[in-house]
């Protein structure tokens, strides 16, 4: 039987939701072993004074199982 923890990750990125995704569960894998799903929670964008997107947001769940 496995044991599994949850953390929260926010990520960022000028591109896409998408690419903020990629973003997060790399740095996720980078601190974090075993990395099994990740859940987005939420997803927001920052505009800037032109009406333009600046940043893709997105904050996520990581789900990693622990090492015995």
């Amino acid at each position: 039987m496995s044991v599994a923890r949850v953390t929260e990750i926010k990520a960022a990125s000028a591109d896409s939701f998408d690419a903020a995704i990629k973003e997060g569960i790399a740095r996720a894998n980078k601190t974090l072993k075993n990395v099994r799903s990740a859940w987005i929670e939420n997803m927001d964008v920052e505009i800037g004074e032109k009406g333009e997107i600046i940043q893709y947001r997105v904050q996520m769940k990581v789900t990693f199982v622990l090492e015995d």
